[in-house]
């Protein structure tokens, strides 16, 4: 499937910290990320931040508001900072 012919085609980034690190708390947000459909992958990475997602929306403001009213409530999440693609370069999928 062609996300482009979807009208998905703002692709970002986003860095997720969170307030908590233990067992208990990483499973809850993994359980919780699950149910966004805008994000298509989620990563835990070892860094100064937690999970990096790539969230797939039809624009800056769609994706806005799964930032504001969607990952920004997950369970622990303290901060989070986005990157938006400008363009793929290299696609595995596509």
């Amino acid at each position: 499937v062609d996300p482009a012919k979807l009208g998905l085609d703002h692709v970002a980034f986003a860095e997720v910290k969170l307030s908590d690190t233990r067992e208990a708390a990483l499973a809850e947000f993994n359980a919780a990320v699950q149910r966004i459909p805008e994000v298509e992958e989620c990563h835990m990475i070892a860094s100064s931040f937690d999970y990096l997602l790539k969230v797939r929306t039809p624009d800056i403001r769609r994706y806005r508001m799964v930032l504001g009213e969607k990952i920004s409530s997950l369970p622990y999440v303290a901060s989070t900072s986005t990157y938006v693609a400008m363009e793929t370069v290299k696609d595995p999928g596509g």
